[in-house]
């Protein structure tokens, strides 16, 4: 009989805290604790919210019936790190440090590796953090930019794609270290990674301005017009930042970020509507194209996922498009809390060891 772990898996976002328990894969308890902007502005700093949000986490736990005590490990999202290899990290105190200092950058999911470094150092577990969104895989080919002082770098939805690599895999009857997979990720902001052999070797930085423009980034925007918008009078430097990450994409054209209202305004004959869409769509399946080139054509499958995938009409034009190169699968959404604990039962069931993070090396 298959022993049962008990996990518990920690997202923390700006606004709100997500937590979920499970039995080996099954989830028994699943909780998004809301945070108003009046308990989150009392703290200067996000490492400040440690005790706010363990505090409620445990509460919530206890009500909820949950056993500290039975638990075999605790999974937190990975913060803002410096670039390191994909995979499941033990939280050790040069994390912590580099999380508490914000060491790539302010993030509320910095607080997940430290939440479930404390948790687990009171009830002697592991802790753990999986594929944060600054997994770094990417050949040196990749780096090059064409400014050497403006290096590529990697950040993408790592723990997404890499989640539904293993998925897909799987129901191919296929480990991930053999398969080569597209993987586009189409959410909020929209990333594409090349997977070969279970490592991510390119993928857009979605988070700086790489890419298709998605529901509220801009994407890769003509340098030249970019470079006069930075130094002439019409926009300011906290206008440009906002373009590029917020309000930029279909939200900038059409006023919503919801491709949900934007297909509804089609179906309605909104003609501006089909056309921001359509050029969404065709940026998208530009990218797929470009890294076809970096699989060299040899790709098991384009998967789809995120919460876009979900519509049957951006799932279809994508198809027609890119079919050519290799066949096109969905997995709609994306399940971030069974993907933390997935990651975390790995190590437990000895299917992997634990990476261990070095704060003094890059990409270790």
């Amino acid at each position: 009989m298959e022993k049962l772990f008990k996990v518990l898996a920690i997202n923390p976002g700006s606004t709100s805290t997500k937590i979920a328990v499970y039995e080996n894969e099954e989830e028994i308890l699943e909780k998004t604790l809301r945070h108003s902007s009046e308990e989150i502005d009392k703290f200067e700093k996000i490492a400040d919210q440690l005790d706010f949000r363990k505090d409620i986490i445990e509460s919530v736990l206890k009500e909820a019936g949950i056993n500290l005590s039975d638990l075999d490990a605790i999974v937190g999202r990975g913060g803002l790190l410096k670039p390191i290899k994909g995979g499941t990290y033990a939280v050790n105190d040069a994390m912590v440090k580099d999380l508490t200092i914000g060491v790539s950058g302010e993030h509320a999911s910095n607080l997940g590796g430290i939440i479930a470094r404390q948790m687990g150092d009171e009830l002697k577990i592991p802790s753990f953090i999986v594929d944060p969104v600054v997994v770094d895989e990417m050949e040196d080919v990749a780096r090059l930019s064409g400014v050497p002082e403006m290096p590529r770098k990697s950040i993408f939805h790592a723990l997404n794609q890499k989640a539904i690599g293993r998925r897909a895999a799987q129901d191919m009857g296929k480990k991930y270290e053999d398969c080569n997979f597209l993987i586009v990720h189409m959410g909020g902001g929209v990333t594409v990674g090349a997977h070969k052999k279970g490592r991510v070797i390119d993928n857009t930085n979605g988070l700086d301005g790489e890419g298709p423009f998605s529901p509220e980034r801009s994407g890769g925007l003509p340098v030249g017009a970019l470079f006069k918008a930075c130094y002439g009078n019409d926009m300011t430097k906290d206008q440009i930042a906002k373009r590029i990450k917020g309000q930029g994409g279909v939200v900038a054209y059409l006023g919503t970020n919801d491709i949900r209202d934007v297909e509804a305004r089609i179906n309605d004959g909104d003609e501006k509507a089909k056309l921001v869409h359509e050029a969404m769509i065709y940026q998208i399946c530009k990218e797929i194209g470009a890294y076809a080139t970096v699989l060299k054509g040899e790709i098991d499958a384009i998967i789809l996922t995120g919460g876009i995938a979900y519509s049957a009409m951006v799932r279809e034009m994508i198809e027609d498009r890119v079919k050519f190169i290799a066949k096109v699968i969905a997995y709609p959404g994306e399940d971030e809390m069974s993907a933390l604990a997935e990651g975390g039962l790995r190590v437990l069931k000895g299917e992997e060891e634990a990476l261990v993070y070095n704060a003094l090396v890059y990409n270790t």
